[in-house]
């Protein structure tokens, strides 16, 4: 089984003042496609030292295989999530942002202001998703069928060449 952190990146949700839709939308897809078990989840300001304080700890602390941000990616000088990224992660995973870009463009010409990152520490992977919910449903809708795999490698297990299939 999967295990899936959800990491929610918002001023105003941090402060309560609103309330986070996105990464409840996370938490539905994960379950419902992969399977997964959330073991935790939170909300931050767009402070880079706490979002990468909060996934080195939840990285290096072995919380879950699969850490998803939502939030603080775009051009606004608050979005600082790639910033964090960059500060956390220890390889670059650029193809599930890349596909992401490369499919939501399809729906939106704003797809390419992206500056979502995806990466590696220790043995999780950390993928930046976009703040708004149906955003969300979209990027992850576009690397849903390899993060099984990926995961696996990760992990070391065997037969981690196989094809995997998640439900639809």
């Amino acid at each position: 089984m999967i295990t899936v952190a959800i990491l929610t990146i918002s001023d105003r949700c941090s402060r309560g003042e609103t309330e986070d839709r996105s990464g409840p939308v996370i938490a539905q897809i994960v379950r419902e496609r992969l399977g997964a078990e959330i073991t935790v989840s939170a909300c931050v300001p767009d402070e880079r030292e706490q979002i990468a304080r909060t996934l080195i700890d939840w990285c290096d602390g072995g919380k879950a295989d699969l850490v998803l941000t939502t939030g603080g990616t775009g051009f606004s000088p608050r979005d600082v999530t790639p910033e964090a990224m960059g500060d956390v992660i220890e390889r670059e995973a650029p193809g599930l942002p890349e596909a992401m870009r490369r499919e939501t463009a399809r729906i939106t010409p704003h797809a390419m202001l992206s500056r979502a990152r995806a990466g590696i520490r220790k043995s999780a992977l950390i993928v930046n998703l976009p703040g708004s919910a149906k955003a969300v449903q979209e990027n992850l809708e576009a690397i849903l069928p390899a993060l099984p795999h990926g995961i696996e490698i990760l992990k070391g297990i065997h037969g981690a060449n196989e094809r995997h299939e998640f439900k639809k």
